[in-house]
């Protein structure tokens, strides 16, 4: 009879090395689902203010060229310049397709978003557990990232600058996850 000369744990893919990769490529890409919903979100926001402005805008200008007042503070040309605009607005914002814009970004920072929680979830608790399990759940999350990809909205680099100001000043810092760094520290100096 032949003697099995490989090791009980011959596995070719060393099942800890597996999820050790499985956690640290999940939780770099809950970083990078972190920076882009970040960046999505603070353009939204603006995005949404320029929204607001091309609807109420011409509105207002059309209101105060209606009145007979305006015309005492106003030159002519000024009133007729808020008239031109008044009516210029609106065209621009549909040529540029702002509405688009805005449920694009909604839903793209909404998904960033969720796919940020599920790599975090997979790194912090799935990986633990079955490592072909994780492997799958990580294939099928980055299926969903390269859809959410797929769309190549790119923010403004000043949005990316927004987003590093807002992530490096701990403005997406969890509080348990703060208190989970701190006990440890605490429970060595005791």
């Amino acid at each position: 009879m032949a003697e099995n000369l490989w090791p009980s744990d011959s596995d070719p893919r060393n099942v800890e090395t597996c999820r050790r990769e499985i956690v640290k490529e999940a939780l770099r890409q809950s970083e990078s689902c972190l920076w882009t919903s970040t960046m999505l979100y603070t353009w939204l926001r603006v995005v949404r203010l320029q929204h607001k402005a091309v609807i109420l805008l011409p509105i207002i200008l059309t209101g105060l060229v209606g009145f007979s007042y305006i015309k005492e503070w106003v030159p002519a040309w000024g009133v007729a310049l808020m008239a031109f605009l008044s009516t210029l607005i609106p065209s621009i914002a549909e040529a540029l397709d702002i509405q688009t814009h805005v449920h694009e970004l909604e839903r793209l920072a909404a998904e960033y978003k969720a796919l940020q929680d599920r790599f975090r979830r997979l790194a912090r608790i799935t990986a633990l557990g079955d490592v072909d399990e994780a492997e799958q759940e990580l294939a099928e999350l980055m299926d969903r990232m390269d859809t959410a990809r797929n769309t190549s909205i790119t923010p403004p680099q000043r949005y990316f600058e927004s987003a590093r100001r807002q992530i490096e000043g701990g403005h997406y810092d969890f509080a348990v996850d703060l208190q989970a760094e701190e006990n440890p520290s605490r429970k060595k100096s005791e």
